[in-house]
């Protein structure tokens, strides 16, 4: 008899045979007509934000603003998590959160990281539940190629046309494989495209790592980080996505933010920077379509530009740029003038400022990859936001006032409990798989810069875990998932800690009637 076992390797033997052959062809492929302003931003940002002054009932970290010490993950003291203004309401574990989630009404879909995901008793994105936050409920498995492939960051919903698309990227980058999903009944999602992209005879010529949709819900939008081709796929007709319109716009290219009328492109360079791209073009279904290139600014105060929140502030349009790596934080761009966009601020934790930077890799050492980056961030409206709530790894959630651009402090934060020794049995948790490494190496670029400029202390850098090159211990967990506002609530998944439903404290924030929780995307 054929065992479970087998079949999950016959499953996962097919899947990398088929993505190594699906690559793309550069159909309706064009280089970006260059132009506007290139320029690099070469200065490491040295202030943090303002700490929350945390209520009643808080679990406040006993440090640094976002650092979880050496102390405090050898002792177990992490295992209970911190919080202040901002308490677990409920949540769904599974074997573990993918890298990015998304929600629709009162559903949630957990994405998938390859290989794990196929080990676990439920393979595939899983949709939960969530009318109760308290306890959600699992209602069905995604369990088509793309998804099975791992979604890393393409899953997206688009609110208006009802619609979930994820895209297959099994090792960094994926190729061929998207799903198309009707959410009219969000707890049981219907495949719409049973042929192209999900049928592994009939590849779609994508690369995949992270998805975006247009405004309208026409456009999905992907992007494989190697390379940085990013591909323009047609959903008018959601049974049959089709590429419109491919480029490679520079080496390495991230996630993406739209202007509300789906013409402009913030796209996030993988390297470190934003590229505003004209793409009206693709929106008005061109024939031969041109983009055309407005900027291109670049910076070395952070590096893994993950996305771009376009949101405006009484009519001026500004972007919340996050970047994934080098304790880069989160720069804040007026982009009123796309070909020359100007830095007004950056939201740094008090750990990623350059002078901690060595305090930073003795408490992080033995964790893996990440030490405290952004990762995703959401406005709670996208005109005059007044709250962005973020990912920021092993910080947790953190949320913060920004309703003067210029003037930002933190409200709240939620760092989830450790799941320390966990590792066998997160399946579907990238932590968990890549607790193999020790140390925080993501951070090196930054640690290299600080140490030219005199400012890092090796003693000081130096801790019990640092001697921890291999096999982490999940000393804390990797929160990378937007949390999507709802009301009082923040909905989000973390590597370890899986769905997570929490609600901050009414002294510190209050929705406003207009709230949208938005990433752009």
């Amino acid at each position: 008899m054929t065992t479970s076992f087998t079949i999950r390797a016959r499953r996962l033997g097919l899947l990398g045979a088929t993505l190594i052959a699906l690559l793309p062809t550069g159909i309706v492929a064009a280089q970006p007509e260059s132009g506007g302003t290139v320029r690099q931003i070469g200065d490491l940002t040295d202030i943090a934000v303002g700490r929350a002054d945390c209520g009643p009932g808080s679990t406040p970290e006993p440090g640094l603003q976002g650092d979880v010490p050496a102390a405090e993950r050898d002792s177990g003291r992490s295992r209970a998590g911190y919080g202040c203004n901002l308490t677990r309401v409920g949540g769904y574990s599974g074997r573990g959160g993918g890298i990015v989630s998304v929600g629709f009404d009162h559903c949630v879909y957990v994405g998938t990281f390859f290989p794990g995901d196929l080990l676990g008793p439920e393979q595939g994105v899983q949709v939960l539940d969530v009318a109760d936050p308290a306890n959600p409920v699992l209602t069905a498995t995604l369990s088509e190629p793309a998804m099975l492939a791992g979604t890393w960051e393409s899953l997206r919903v688009n609110e208006t046309r009802k619609l979930l698309v994820g895209a297959g990227a099994p090792v960094l980058t994926g190729a061929g494989l998207i799903s198309v999903y009707d959410l009219s009944d969000c707890a049981h999602p219907r495949l719409l495209n049973p042929g192209p992209g999900t049928n592994l005879a009939l590849p779609v010529p994508i690369t995949a790592h992270e998805g975006g949709f247009s405004p309208d819900g026409n456009t999905y939008w992907s992007s494989g980080v190697a390379p940085g081709l990013v591909s323009a796929v047609d959903l008018t007709d959601p049974s049959n996505p089709r590429v419109i319109w491919q480029n490679v716009p520079g080496l390495s290219m991230h996630g993406m933010g739209f202007s509300p009328d789906g013409n402009l492109m913030y796209l996030a360079n993988n390297l470190g920077g934003l590229m505003v791209l004209d793409i009206s073009a693709v929106q008005r279904r061109d024939p031969n379509p041109v983009v055309r290139q407005l900027s291109d600014i670049t910076w070395t105060d952070g590096w893994a530009t993950q996305h771009n929140v376009p949101v405006t502030y009484d009519g001026v349009p500004y972007v919340f740029s996050v970047n994934e790596a080098g304790s880069g934080g989160v720069k804040v761009l007026d982009v009123a003038d796309p070909a020359d966009p100007r830095l007004v601020n950056t939201i740094k934790l008090e750990i990623d400022l350059p002078d901690n930077q060595d305090t930073a890799l003795a408490s992080a050492a033995g964790g893996s990859l990440f030490a405290y980056d952004a990762h995703y961030c959401a406005a709670d409206r996208p005109v005059n936001p007044t709250a962005l709530a973020c990912s920021w790894t092993s910080s947790g959630i953190r949320v913060f006032d920004v309703r003067d651009p210029a003037s930002i402090r933190e409200i709240a934060y939620f760092n989830p409990p450790a799941r320390t020794g966990q590792n066998t049995e997160l399946y579907n948790s990238p932590h968990a798989l890549a607790s193999v490494i020790g140390p925080p190496l993501l951070a090196s670029p930054t640690v290299v810069q600080v140490m030219l400029q005199g400012r890092f202390d090796p003693a000081q850098a130096t801790s019990a875990r640092s001697g921890m090159l291999a096999l982490g211990d999940l000393s804390t967990d990797w929160c990378f998932s937007p949390p999507e506002w709802r009301g009082n609530q923040l909905w989000t998944t973390c590597a370890d800690n899986g769905f997570l439903a929490m609600t901050l404290s009414p002294t510190v924030y209050t929705p406003p009637a207009d709230q949208r929780s938005t990433i752009g995307s």
